[in-house]
């Protein structure tokens, strides 16, 4: 449709519904759907990202695209002291210029004296003489290399490559391989029988030749022997079936951790059919396994190269290793059953820089238990230094839902491990002595600590936390055994921090709700003012007023204060649109530019028009501790749900504005919940849009689902109540389904199913809508304007001026 054609159509959408009131107030929006949807580099700007320094501190690179270049060509550049950002050049860009990450990881990147850094780069490795700004290319292999780290003398370079570790010596280029690891299982020898032996002993006894062959072959493996032992190749270690997860060496290099695990035999792949494809031909792509699937096989072996032995760490020795779940304990399930052994996965170990300690983090397959222990690499046993149990599942800021060992380290003095935890409901920084099992907890207080960084000299913690609100995010400053936090920036908003090397500086991402993120520099004091490096908004975007939303709360039915963004109209219309976030742990009641962006466009747009719009951060969302977080345990679309029931009957009390007048809408998560809310509540909604929406959970994958609802086959309640397909007989009100038909996330099957069941229910008054070049996010303009125009059409029709009168 040409451009004029279809702002025409717009037009005529916005201005001939009004005609048909008794008293028509003519509101229009400088806005447009078409216009909200379209390329956002085009049509906002391209704001920057990934900002990191140079070694040297002198130099600070970030990627940007204000051009609308190649994505290749987008890295960017500018002096430690401001001016000009200036585009790297493709010769530098090139060169992989090193770049600072942080002083303590955990891995050897740097020497005792920080003086050199070695670091991987596009499977490649680098060396850097911090000392004279120079840079060396290690290797230049097909091969991918990756972890590198020194030796205890700084003077071979330790990596991986093909799931081995080899070592490259620094002054004669010379590599050696440091392990054997290989697939399959180690080959039999058969033992001779006896009736060969007798033959062996009686050619040998008549053949002098034979004789003279025999021990030239002795001695030859004699010498061999001997040369062995000067340089002694490493052990070979089989992994059978399974697959190398982790392989660490201590720093020592004595000892081998070698983690692998398998896949399950009943992790079967789904199917999704890509229909509009170059070829013509549909392409059926695999997708993940549904939720349920039993874990895979893992295990731990420390190999002993000194004493050339290997042991498999029993991770089930930890105490609770066998606890059940209070579910399945309430369901009847004994302790000692077969149930109760749970599948047990290790990250690690973290050997200290002197190689004296080891730690493993271990969680266990269903996530309610996680464990920082000492491993003795020589005997495999394990000192439990901090349990964390969580009854729904582990969680939370620098801890992960999804696996992983979270933020983890060693503090400077080798004899203390840093980790967090929310034993106190909040996620904080604690240490814990790994000789003693003393446990301190540098940070606490009603907040989250978001990242943690150590300095070089180990002396302070660079914080990102949410300190001041849980709806700012700002960089901080605080002693390393704890003490007063110092905030290094000032301003309302959302900052995304990085600290120079040497501490002095700091470059931050800096956006607010109405404003984009942008680079600012400043000294790395509370008192210093930033410098705006970068202007990303387009003057076309620009020149609209965008809104900051009001932030306020409201008293949910559980005397609970939830936080939630109200856009407030000039002229009300008397309806209310009610916008739900997905990913479920997500925040979107921040002062930030929102990861919903062009909602937050249509928003603008809706409040022009006279709506009153709602984003509530309902529970189950991130920022606000683990109460928070937890409270859809085994119900999702319960307390979640309740809160927008809350939501609107607060939206009626306050505003005047009637359940036959509220419309509610969401992708993902925030589509199943516009399905529940349609489906379980119908008496607080006039109408809803349920994008890309879960409709099943048993349906949905492994890794997100079973934390939260357990497994369909142990929990078919929890699957039962929180699943909308089982609850659809209850739609009374317009509903539309969006939906991508080569999503491989929420997958298509999801919304056919249920579009069976609504048809089986003799339910009418809904709408399927595909999009078939789409997946879970949609990519392309024209899907994301007509999804829109559709929805708000729907609004206009259901619950705004077009609605039709009772």
């Amino acid at each position: 449709m040409p451009r004029f054609a279809s702002i025409l159509g717009a037009l005529l959408v916005l201005l001939v519904p009004f005609a048909v009131q008794a008293q028509p107030v003519e509101r229009t929006s400088p806005l447009t759907v078409e216009q909200i949807m379209q390329e956002p580099k085009s049509w906002i700007g391209d704001w920057p990202t990934n900002v990191r320094w140079h070694e040297t501190g002198q130099t600070l690179y970030f990627d940007w695209n204000p051009d609308g270049d190649f994505p290749s060509d987008s890295l960017y550049k500018v002096a430690r002291d401001g001016g000009s950002p200036q585009k790297v050049s493709p010769e530098e860009r090139r060169s992989n210029p090193p770049t600072f990450d942080g002083w303590h990881h955990g891995e050897h990147v740097y020497t005792d004296d920080f003086s050199r850094k070695v670091y991987a780069a596009d499977g490649d490795l680098y060396l850097y003489d911090r000392t004279n700004d120079e840079q060396t290319r290690l290797t230049d292999t097909p091969a991918r290399e990756a972890d590198p780290r020194f030796d205890l003398d700084g003077e071979r370079v330790l990596f991986e490559r093909d799931d081995n570790l080899f070592a490259v010596h620094l002054n004669t280029g010379r590599v050696r391989q440091l392990t054997d690891v290989q697939s399959g299982r180690a080959p039999r020898e058969d033992e001779p029988t006896p009736r060969e032996d007798v033959l062996e002993e009686q050619q040998l006894e008549l053949f002098e030749t034979l004789r003279e062959r025999t021990e030239e072959d002795e001695r030859a493996e004699e010498m061999r022997e001997r040369d062995r032992e000067a340089d002694d190749p490493p052990p070979t270690h089989y992994t059978g079936g399974a697959e190398v997860s982790d392989l660490r060496m201590d720093p020592t290099e004595r000892f081998v951790a070698i983690a692998q695990q398998s896949q399950p035999d009943a992790a079967d792949p789904t199917q999704v059919i890509d229909y509009v494809t170059q070829s013509g031909h549909a392409d059926v792509m695999q997708a993940r396994p549904k939720v349920g699937i039993p874990p895979g096989d893992f295990s731990l072996h420390v190999q002993d190269l000194e004493r050339d032995t290997t042991l498999e760490v029993n991770l089930h020795q930890l105490p609770g290793a066998y606890d059940v779940p209070e579910y399945r304990r309430e369901q009847g399930v004994e302790l000692d059953s077969s149930a109760a052994k749970r599948a047990l996965y290790s990250y690690g170990p973290y050997w200290s820089a002197d190689g004296e300690h080891a730690v493993l983090v271990v969680r266990a397959d269903n996530n309610k238990d996680r464990w920082i222990a000492r491993l003795d690499p020589e005997t495999g046993d394990l000192t439990v230094l901090d349990r964390q149990h969580d009854a729904a599942w582990i969680g939370g800021p620098g801890i992960s839902a999804y696996g992983g060992p979270g933020t983890v380290g060693w503090m400077p003095d080798n004899e203390r491990f840093y980790f967090q935890s929310e034993a106190t409901g909040y996620s904080h920084l604690y240490t814990v002595n790994v000789e003693t099992g003393d446990t301190t907890q540098p940070t606490s207080g009603d907040f989250e600590v978001l990242g943690a960084r150590l300095s070089r000299d180990g002396a302070t913690w660079v914080l990102t936390t949410n300190r001041r609100s849980p709806h700012q995010q700002h960089a901080e400053r605080m002693p390393a055994d704890g003490g007063d936090i110092t905030r290094l920036t000032q301003m309302t908003g959302t900052h995304d921090a990085a600290l120079s090397p040497n501490g002095k500086r700091l470059a931050t991402l800096y956006s607010t709700t109405n404003q984009p993120a942008d680079l600012y520099l400043k000294d790395a004091t509370a008192e210093s003012e930033g410098n705006r490096i970068t202007e990303s908004p387009t003057d076309e975007w620009a020149a609209y007023d965008w809104r900051m939303p009001e932030t306020t709360r409201f008293e949910a039915s559980d005397g609970v204060e939830v936080p939630a963004h109200v856009f407030r109209p000039d002229t009300p219309n008397g309806a209310a649109v009610f916008f739900v976030h997905g990913a479920g742990y997500l925040q979107n009641v921040i002062k930030d530019f929102p990861p919903y962006f062009r909602e937050y466009m249509f928003h603008n747009m809706l409040a022009d028009l006279g709506y009153t719009v709602v984003d509530v951060d309902y529970r189950g969302s991130a920022g606000y501790g683990r109460d928070w977080r937890t409270a859809v345990y085994r119900h999702m679309g319960g307390r979640d749900l309740q809160d927008y029931v809350d939501a609107a009957e607060w939206v009626g009390e306050t505003y005047g504005i009637p359940a036959e007048r509220r419309f509610i809408y969401g992708g993902s998560y925030g589509g199943f919940m516009t399905l529940m809310a349609l489906f379980t509540a119908p008496d607080h909604f006039g109408g809803g849009a349920a994008l890309r929406s879960v409709t099943d959970w048993a349906h949905y994958n492994e890794v997100y689902t079973s934390n939260i609802l357990n497994h369909p086959q142990t929990d078919s309640l929890a699957y039962a109540r929180s699943s909308p397909i089982y609850h659809a007989e209850g739609l009374e009100d317009p509903l539309l389904m969006p939906h991508g038909l080569v999503d491989t996330n929420v997958q298509p099957q999801d919304i056919f199913r249920l579009t069976q069941r609504l048809i089986e229910l003799g339910k009418e008054d809904w709408e399927l809508a595909m999009y078939p070049v789409e997946g879970h996010g949609f990519e392309e303009p024209a899907s994301w304007t007509d999804e829109y125009r559709r929805i708000f059409e729907l609004i206009q029709e259901s619950v705004g001026p077009n609605r039709t009168q009772n």
